[in-house]
Parts: structure tokens; C-alpha cells; sequence
């Protein structure tokens, strides 16, 4: 603000007049009266009229034209008992809007996601000894009276525990007046993490890499560090290290993880480092626990928080690092109401907040990588695995060469290799990136295809829950027996491979052997940590899995990882197309020969030429990353372009098209951005809602915000049943 401006808000909060923005999609904040004898700032969280209703708001910065008498403003109703949101987060949230060309109130609302946590926790009742003893001492009384002579305040439940004895003895004794009854404040939800709970373990390279990294992170200020190494290489402790630097420091850190309520192991890693868990934070959490956790990251209680993309918008009060593990993994990208990606965003935190941020990934994305190649990024590489555990030998098997026994899909190069891990007593993974039994049921007589009634896509057979289910929707019918078609009886045939079925083709061959099937739709949370746990410990010697294996699991008895289709990330004509495929493979046979046994990776191809493929088995990246980033520099894209995604949505498919050609008609002439469109998308019907896009395509230093926002006010106006999605720097093409 300038000198001038300042004044101004001042004299409004003298006057008793604050703009807040409250989590709607409006264009700016509402300007509230504040009624006598509240006090509040920019920052506080507050409660406001609006229309009928009540809704929670922020008293945001901002100047209030003073059009409105403050006489016939409303009022806030309500200020809670919170740290107000700080500057920098203010300006975080406002950068967001602008950013994605989003309303800046459903922006400001992924910061105020625990709306119960907004007034202080109560205090629970503890119990304290007293001088007072009893009438009639017993061997249980005088376990408790010994427990609890040393000053401390305990619980009533905590006492029992630790004397080893009923809560009533507790009662009795608080009864005569041998216990009083205090006030405390809530326990923690984790404790502290002490940075100095074990010994550095790091050698060789792993220690040169976290001297490199401390060296950023202590030099202060805003840095962004690429850790780029490759499976098992010991990443993780190397920025363990920045981690206890920054602890030291006495500041928070985030973590942020792609599939945080999946990684057991990581928190476990985190535990033997620190001495304690950091807190989570993703949407598995009960309710009251993540209003635990929001309250004490406000408060500075929590120091470290593991979280999904989500814990980025939590208000820290001192936030000093941020990680972005697997920087490169497509579900940091939110696209539902706020489209926008978690580790570029958290970039943007960073560098608002003037501290570090660290990136890590085995396949870093092409975007980092070439901003690690040009100076914007430091890269700190890891050449070799930890403790010189080998890298798996990688090989490819040419379908055309060795095609499996008919109606199956695994060759017989595959299947001797994974009855040699079982021999040996060692495990074996078997990939395959599709859910459920089979991607397609067809009737043999008529040629009839199950399709969603309300999406342009196959059902998808779920013979273990026997369901055939749209996985766009969620639509789900009971497998039928007859052809709804024809009426014919037993001629429904499933096509193609899911892990149901690979699983069912090696309990054939493997009957003796125990499989577990890794797949989302087959299981909740809980259920998945307990399965990765028990593989773990090698309670599993076959393990079919979509892409939840390739998340950076540690396997130690895994020394054969075998990809059932290597081409299934090819066949589409989605610009990234070569760089997921060979993330993803190359993420999957990591998880083959971690703890030092010799293993072997195997990945099953139509298409043994293909560059990806080529990259993955001779080891070479740098040849992969040099390709692929000469094809998006001569195509001028991401990151030597731009690109924005609009998706035109309505009931009929007239509607959508007719939108979709009003919005193309009103794009304003810039150089250097062109609009491709608009077109059906791949996917043409969802949830019953026809679907067109416009795809806008401009230079790195074209204004991509400023068109897309110039076309939207100056085309036609969403009517009836039309929506509009806008993605900044779209990740899928569907």
C-alpha cells in the first residue's frame, strides 16, 4: 500500500467499515460494519450476514470505495478466538485467484476448512495430588499416590494407565480429597519432533548431497532445491536433514506427499528420525482430528505436517521449508472448483514467504528439470542407491516375440521369472495401470458394448464385487447374465486385462502362492496400509497392483517387478503422454532390489523401439529428458509455452457447442496465443452433461490470464444449464 492508501484504511477501520471475504464465489470482498466493541484486523476470521444465511469470512486488505453509508452496511456478527491469517498468506490466497482466475472467496475457503477449530480448544480436566492421604490405604491407592507424587498433572484415564489400575480407585481417592481437579490445556495432536533424536546415517554421496541442501536452506531467504535421484538413493534423509535444520531454527515445515493416507512407511521413516510422527493432514482424517490439527498449526503447536496438496492452504504461523516429495506425480493437480497445481503453487508459498522449498523426485517432472538445468533450481543429484544396493537389470519382453497362451496376457518369459522369486521365497509385482477385471464387456452374438448411460465411456467388469461400474461417474449395475441386447445367455465376454484378472491368471499358474491384489476400488485406507504392511514384511509373494505400488514403497524381499502392458500411457494424444509413461515404469521397476538382493525388471511391450521404453531399460535419462524437452521446445510447449484449458459443459450437446462457439467468437487478437477449438472432448459425455473444449496455446511471456478473462467477460453469459471450467496450465486433456 502506499502512504496515502494506508491512511485511508485506517480512517475505514476507524469508521468502523471492513472489507471480508467470505468463501462464495463472488469477484471481491463485501463491506461489513463492525459493531461496537469488536475488535478486529485483516487476517481475523469473523462471521457475517449473508442473504439469510450466516457464513464464516475474512476481513480481508483492501481499500472500500466508501459508496455506502457504514449506517446501512450489516454487521459482523461474530469474531472467533483465532490467529488472524497472516500477510503473507493473505497475499498467497490473493496470488492463487489471480493465478487460476478464480474468485478469490473459494480460494480464501481451502484455508478455512475446520470452521469448529475457530474458537480455542476447551480445557480438559486433569488431576493433581494434594497433601490430603487417605483413610484406608490398598496396594492399588498406593500404586496410584507413588505414580502421581511428582508434581505432575494427569488424566483421569492416564493415572489409571499408568498405575495399572480402574478408573474407580481414581474416583475414590479424588473423592476423600487426595486428588484436586485443575485445568489443562488440550494434549498435542503429535508430539514435537526432536531434531536431534538419532544420528545422521548419511555416506558417500546421500552426505554430500545434504551438505548442498543445508547450505540453501541456511543461507536464509527464498531458494528452490531439486533433489533428483534416482529409486532408493536415500532422498528421504537427505532432506530429513533440512528438516532438523529448520526445527532447530524454530520453524514449522510441510510435507507434502501425493498419497500421504497411504505412506505408513514414510511416517514410520519420520518417526525413527524425529522421535515422533508429524501431523497429517489429507481427507481420510476424522473431522475433530483435522480441527485438532488446523487449530495447532495456527498456533504454532505443530511443528511438521505430512500432508496431501490440501495442506498447503493451511494458515502455518511460522512456516519456514516446505518439501514436495515425488514432485513430478500428477495428483498434486487439483480440478474441481480451484484448478491448480500443488507443487507449483507451493513454489509461489515459498518464495511470498521468503524461505526454501525443496522438490524431490527419481523422474522429476520436464518443467523442473528445465528449470534445474537453466540456474532457476539447484540441483542436487543422487547418482546411486543407498548402501550400493544394485539397481534392478531391466529388459523387454516383445509381445510380438513371446505372446502369451491364448486368453491369457502374461508371456512365458514373465511367468518363469516370477515362479523363480517364488522359489527362492522372494516376492513379485506385477503391474498393471487399470482397475477391476476388465475394461470392456461385450456380447458375442450382437456385438452389444456396456457403456455408462451417462458418460461416453466402457463399464468396467469388478468381478470380485460382481458390478460392472463407470469409473467417470460412479454408475455401478450387478453383472448381468443375459445380453440386454439380444437376450442370449452366456455369451457376454470380458475384453481386455485389469489386475482382477491378471490376478485370476496367476492364481492358474501360481495356485501354491500367496497374491494380494493392490487396486483403490477394492479397499478403504486402512485396509491398504494393512496390505502394504503385510507385503512389507513379506507376508505376500505375488502382488498385482495398479499405481498405488509406484509410490514410494519400500519392498525389501521384492527383487522381480514385471510391467503386464508397458504401452498403456501411449495411446493417447496427450502432450505428456511420453514423460507419465516413463515416470510412472520407471517409478514401478524402482521398486525391485531396495535393500541390496539382485533383481530384475521386466517390462512387457508392443513397441520395444519406442524412446520411452528404450530410456527406461538402458538406464540412460538424460537421453529421455534431452529428447523430450527438444519436442516441447520446437512444439512451444510447457515450460517454453503455455497452455489453458476451457470446458464448456451443458445438458444437451446444442448448448454446449453453442457456448463453446460464443466463447471462440469473443477471443480478443493477441500475438503469440492462438485457440484451438472448439472440439467434442476425448471424453464427450460425463455424468450426463455433454462436454466441448477450447484449448488456448501461447508463448512463455504471453499474459494467458488476461486473454482467457478478456474472452470469458466478452462472451456470452453462462445461461440455464451451461458451465464453464478454466485450467491454468492443464495437466489432463480429457
Amino acid at each position: 500500500m502506499t502512504e496515502d492508501s494506508t491512511d485511508l484504511f485506517d480512517d475505514l477501520f476507524a469508521r468502523r467499515v471492513v472489507p471480508v471475504l467470505v468463501p462464495m464465489p463472488a469477484p471481491k470482498p463485501y463491506s461489513y460494519a463492525v459493531p461496537e466493541g469488536m475488535a478486529v484486523e485483516p487476517g481475523s476470521i469473523v462471521q457475517v450476514p449473508l442473504g439469510p444465511r450466516q457464513v464464516l469470512g475474512v476481513v480481508w486488505d483492501g481499500i472500500d470505495d466508501g459508496s455506502v453509508d457504514p449506517k446501512k452496511l450489516k454487521a459482523i456478527t461474530r469474531a472467533f478466538d483465532c490467529p488472524p491469517l497472516a500477510k503473507d498468506m493473505r497475499t498467497f490466497l490473493d496470488w492463487v485467484a489471480t493465478y487460476t482466475v478464480s474468485p478469490p472467496g473459494l480460494v480464501a475457503r481451502m484455508a478455512l476448512r475446520a470452521p469448529a477449530a475457530f474458537d480455542p480448544e476447551p480445557m480438559i480436566e486433569g488431576l493433581r495430588l494434594t497433601d490430603i492421604r487417605p483413610e484406608r490405604m490398598t496396594a492399588a491407592r498406593e500404586r496410584v499416590i507413588a505414580t502421581a507424587d511428582n508434581g505432575f498433572t494427569w488424566t483421569r484415564s492416564g493415572l489409571a494407565h499408568a498405575a495399572g489400575t480402574s478408573s474407580s480407585v481414581i474416583d475414590g481417592l479424588t473423592a476423600q480429597g487426595v486428588f484436586e481437579t485443575v485445568f489443562m490445556p488440550p494434549p498435542p495432536v503429535v508430539a514435537l519432533p526432536d531434531p536431534d533424536y538419532t544420528e545422521h546415517r548419511l555416506e558417500g554421496p546421500q552426505k554430500q548431497a545434504a551438505l548442498d541442501l543445508l547450505e540453501s536452506v541456511d543461507a536464509g531467504g527464498f531458494s528452490v532445491s531439486l533433489i533428483d535421484g534416482i529409486t532408493g538413493s536415500g532422498k528421504t534423509e537427505v532432506y530429513f536433514e533440512a528438516i532438523a535444520a529448520t526445527l532447530k531454527a524454530g520453524k514449522q515445515v510441510l510435507i507434502l506427499l501425493p498419497e500421504i493416507a497411504l505412506t505408513a512407511s514414510f511416517l514410520e521413516r519420520f518417526q525413527d528420525r524425529f522421535g515422533s510422527k508429524p501431523a497429517e493432514w489429507h481427507s481420510d482424517l476424522a473431522p475433530r482430528t483435522r480441527e485438532k490439527v488446523w487449530r495447532q498449526v495456527t498456533e504454532g503447536g505443530v511443528r511438521v505436517v505430512a500432508g496431501a496438496r490440501s495442506a498447503l492452504f493451511l494458515p502455518f504461523e511460522s512456516l519456514g521449508l516446505i518439501i514436495v516429495d515425488e514432485e513430478h506425480d500428477p495428483a498434486y493437480k487439483q480440478e474441481d472448483r480451484v484448478f491448480y497445481n500443488a507443487r507449483d503453487m507451493a513454489v509461489v508459498r515459498a518464495r511470498i514467504g521468503e524461505f526454501p522449498i525443496v522438490l524431490v523426485s527419481a523422474t522429476p517432472s520436464v518443467e523442473s528439470r528445465v528449470n534445474g538445468d537453466l540456474g532457476r533450481y539447484n540441483p542436487i543429484h543422487l547418482p546411486t542407491r543407498f548402501g550400493d544396493a544394485a539397481l534392478p537389470d531391466l529388459g523387454l519382453v516383445d509381445m510380438r516375440k513371446h505372446p502369451p497362451e491364448r486368453g491369457g496376457f502374461l508371456s512365458p518369459v514373465l511367468l518363469r521369472y516370477i515362479g523363480k522369486a517364488v522359489e527362492r521365497g522372494e516376492q513379485a509385482l506385477l503391474f498393471l495401470n487399470r482397475r477391476g477385471y476388465a475394461p470392456l464387456t461385450l456380447c458375442r452374438v450382437c456385438g452389444h458394448r456396456f457403456q455408462c448411460p451417462d458418460c461416453s465411456s466402457w463399464l468396467v467388469e469388478h468381478r470380485f464385487r460382481g458390478q460392472i461400474q463407470c469409473h467417470h461417474c460412479g454408475y455401478a449395475e450387478k453383472t448381468p447374465e443375459s445380453c440386454p441386447e439380444c437376450g442370449t445367455l452366456d455369451h457376454l465376454v470380458a475384453c481386455g486385462p485389469g489386475v482382477e484378472r491378471i490376478a485370476e491368471e496367476v492364481d492358474r499358474h501360481f495356485p501354491d502362492a500367496r497374491t494380494i491384489v493392490l487396486s483403490s476400488d477394492l479397499m478403504g485406507v486402512k485396509r491398504l496400509r494393512l496390505e502394504l504392511e503385510a507385503i512389507a514384511k513379506g507376508e505376500a509373494d505375488i502382488v498385482v497392483g495398479t499405481q498405488l505400488v509406484a509410490k514410494g514403497h519400500n519392498f525389501p524381499m521384492m527383487t522381480f517387478v514385471g510391467i503386464v502392458d508397458a504401452d498403456i500411457g501411449l495411446a493417447n494424444g496427450d502432450p505428456r503422454a511420453a514423460e507419465r509413461t516413463f515416470q510412472l515404469l520407471s517409478q514401478v521397476t524402482g521398486r525391485a532390489g531396495r535393500t541390496g538382493l539382485k533383481s530384475l525388471g521386466l517390462l512387457q511391450t508392443y513397441q520395444p523401439q519406442h524412446p520411452v521404453m528404450q530410456a527406461i531399460v538402458s538406464g540412460d535419462s538424460d537421453a529421455f529428458y534431452e529428447r523430450e524437452i527438444s519436442e516441447r521446445e520446437k512444439a512451444l510447449l510447457p515450460p517454453f509455452g503455455r497452455l489453458a484449458s476451457i470446458i464448456i459443459s451443458a445438458d444437451t450437446r446444442a448448448d454446449a457447442e453453442g457456448h463453446a462457439r460464443g466463447l471462440r467468437q469473443a477471443a480478443p487478437k493477441v500475438s503469440g496465443i492462438s485457440i484451438l477449438g472448439p472440439a467434442e472432448a476425448p471424453l464427450a459425455l460425463i455424468r450426463g452433461r455433454h462436454r466441448f473444449r477450447l484449448l488456448v496455446h501461447g508463448r512463455r511471456n504471453s499474459d494467458m490470464q488476461a486473454f482467457v478473462k478478456t474472452m470469458m467477460a466478452n462472451g456470452p453469459k453462462m445461461r440455464g444449464s451451461v458451465s464453464v471450467q478454466l485450467d491454468i496450465d492443464p495437466q489432463s486433456f480429457l
